[in-house]
């Protein structure tokens, strides 16, 4: 796609538009979408502009190597508004001392905006001006966290630093607050009414919001009419309006270890839109016409009312598959038995089987972690999710096939594309030392070899290393306008559809969808631009829960410093290696340096590997190592290890620890535990 210009100015260079990165040296690159290389500018000419914003950028000179270097003129969009800070109180004004760099200078607050902080307090800052030629934005001081445990500023901290506001504006609280509980009577002649099916929600034991349940009746043949139903977000958050505005802005709500920021106010997310059981609820719905051999013979999408009837944990289900008795025990099986052909067929067209596994912490009333849980996908989370992508793929290939003037319709598509062909190459020269071969002819090919391998590999010590490594080949799944397809689950058309509470390219998808549907569409113009958008939120999201889910692992160590765990290699560097313990899946770095006493290590990127350069002694990802734990620094969020059992050499003949007499260890566990 050619990059974006405005048309060349009589006293300066063409403008573009881009994504602002700033370098620990002060020095900024503007990264515009259809230029090969970034556009420099010096932070003389950064402005007011801040890492992360979307800004326009004034090409106005060139580097000896021909690089484009420029001048900041506008801030299109801030990714952050608000800082954490030490405040400053003085006779006539104030001052926040940001936490982190990511603001380079101090925030003013005018006594009148203090709103009762202290100085030497730490508080949240919300930018609300910045004039063009000021050196320092102005503030509003919107929380006072002196008051709160370590924990909470923490959290509060990672959200803010990756540009999730913890507030919602009045106005949208406001226009939240003026919906009414009550379904109203003229919408309700406007819809399916399933309010009399029996209908289900299955999500985790902790839910609040509900977004999708499940509805299912005999029909007559023996065939079964299956309802996948959404809530209707897009009936309450219309295009335009202050909640929309603030949804858009968002993009997706953020789980941290304890707790959710919601992309809608908590009116909807938890309450309105929430297809709590027992209530009436609006409804966007995929009803299909399945048979009991998992055939799908029709479709129907549009909405509904329905009303939930049961709500089910996983654990609940998953009981029920295993033998338990329970409510609606024969449709429930039902339901699995159907999910798991669908499943079946996806892997026979080509989607990749990567297993998964899920860690939550046990935490106790204050925030503090006192136990680890691994949690990997069982049938009841399989149950869901084949009917989620049944309703997603539908909804993706009915809006695929409608043209307007002879165009596809613009829409949200979630899409994947193929494995990056240096990775691959790497990564299937490495499986091929565990006898495993890749077909690397098509990407269908290449999709059947991987399969292939994770079912040889199911049970073997090289299972968890070629299941890690074959991930990271994979590309990022993102949303565009572009068709290409999913690949990872073989599917040609496929969008976000089934979770609107939670992320806004669904309630997007629900509005097109319903254009479609009336046959009155109105194509969005900044479409594209917009489904950047929600992808670059969506990693600052992920950013930000392995932020919190590494502060908490480092919490939760601190409580076993000195004590000793089995751990596997996860990463290599030339710097050292990670190692993720196998109880707790915490990881922490042994460096280099610690290294240095036993060999002169190189990092072998093709093996994935540290070697000696004498001994041979390898460190290679997958590899089982014995650890200590020597250090767990919550405010670097870093957990560091030490190196106990050294791997065997290529001789086979165990290393000895250069002379040193090796201390005797202790066992995991007789170490009594900090308090």
């Amino acid at each position: 796609m050619p990059a974006k210009k405005k048309k060349k100015k009589e006293t300066g260079g063409d403008i573009y538009t881009g994504r602002l990165d700033i370098a620990k040296s002060g020095m900024g690159f503007v990264i515009v979408e259809g230029l090969e290389r970034d556009i420099i500018v010096r932070q003389d000419n950064l402005g007011t502009a801040l890492s992360g914003d979307e800004v326009k950028v004034e090409v106005r000179d060139f580097e000896k190597r021909g690089r484009k270097e420029g001048v900041i003129k506008s801030v299109v969009h801030r990714k952050q508004t608000e800082f954490s800070g030490v405040i400053q109180v003085h006779p006539h004004f104030a001052f926040v001392i940001p936490d982190k760099d990511n603001m380079p200078v101090d925030i003013f607050v005018p006594l009148h905006l203090l709103h009762e902080a202290k100085s030497g307090d730490h508080v949240i800052v919300r930018v609300v001006e910045w004039p063009e030629k000021a050196k320092n934005p102005v503030g509003e001081v919107i929380s006072v966290l002196t008051n709160e445990s370590v924990n909470e500023i923490a959290m509060q901290g990672i959200l803010i630093d990756n540009g999730f506001p913890l507030h919602f504006p009045d106005e949208v609280l406001e226009q939240a607050a003026r919906f009414s509980e009550y379904l109203d009577k003229k919408e309700l002649k406007n819809r399916k009414d399933m309010r009399d099916v029996l209908t289900f929600t299955i999500d985790p034991v902790d839910a609040k919001d509900f977004d999708d349940a499940i509805s299912i009746r005999p029909l007559k043949g023996g065939d079964y009419e299956i309802g996948v139903h959404i809530a209707d977000v897009s009936y309450y958050v219309e295009a335009g309006t202050e909640l929309d505005k603030e949804a858009y802005r968002r993009a997706t709500s953020v789980y941290l270890p304890d707790r959710v920021l919601p992309m809608l106010p908590e009116r909807l997310s938890n309450e309105l839109c929430s297809l709590r059981p027992n209530e009436e609820k609006y409804a966007f719905s995929a009803i299909f016409n399945i048979t009991a051999a998992g055939k799908v013979k029709s479709h129907w999408l549009g909405r509904t009312a329905i009303r939930s009837d049961r709500r089910y944990s996983y654990e609940d289900v998953q009981e029920i598959i295993e033998g338990a008795s329970g409510d609606y025990k024969e449709e429930l099986l039902l339901l699995d038995k159907i999910a798991k052909v669908l499943r079946g067929q996806r892997f026979k067209k080509g989607a990749i089987n990567f297993s998964s596994q899920e860690v939550r912490f046990k935490l106790d009333e204050n925030g503090v972690p006192i136990g680890i849980v691994v949690k990997e996908s069982k049938d009841a989370h399989k149950l869901i999710e084949e009917f989620m992508l049944l309703a997603n793929r539908t909804v993706a290939e009915y809006v695929s096939k409608i043209k307007v003037k002879d165009k596809p319709v613009p829409f949200p598509y979630r899409v994947h594309d193929v494995p990056n062909e240096e990775k691959l190459k790497l990564f299937t020269t490495f499986a091929l030392r565990f006898g495993h071969t890749f077909d690397m002819d098509t990407p269908q090919s290449i999709a059947a070899s991987f399969n292939e391998m994770l079912r040889l590999a199911q049970g073997k010590p090289e299972q968890h290393v070629l299941e890690s490594l074959g991930i990271r080949t994979m590309s990022k799944a993102v949303y565009t306008t572009e068709n290409i397809g999913h690949y990872g689950l073989g599917f040609d058309n496929y969008c976000h559809f089934t979770s609107p509470i939670r992320r806004y390219p669904d309630v997007l998808a629900h509005r097109i969808l319903q254009e479609c549907l009336d046959n009155d569409i109105h194509p969005i113009k900044q479409l594209e631009q917009q489904c950047r958008h929600c992808s670059d939120q969506e990693r600052r999201a992920m950013d930000a829960e392995r932020s919190a889910n590494k502060y908490k692992q480092v919490e939760f160590m601190q409580n076993y410093v000195g004590e000793d765990f089995d751990a596997i290699v996860s990463g290599v560097a030339s710097f050292g290696f990670w190692a993720e313990t196998v109880e707790h899946k915490c990881e922490g770095m042994i460096s280099i340096a610690d290294l240095a006493e036993f060999d002169d290590f190189e990092l072998l990127e093709h093996e994935y590997a540290l070697v000696g350069r004498r001994t041979g002694m390898r460190f290679r990802i997958g590899d089982k190592v014995r650890v200590r734990v020597v250090a767990a620094n919550l405010e670097k969020r870093q957990i560091d290890y030490s190196i106990l059992d050294l791997p065997m050499q290529k001789a086979n003949k165990k290393p000895s620890l250069q002379g040193k007499e090796k201390t005797k260890r202790p066992t995991p566990g007789t170490k009594k535990r900090k308090k």
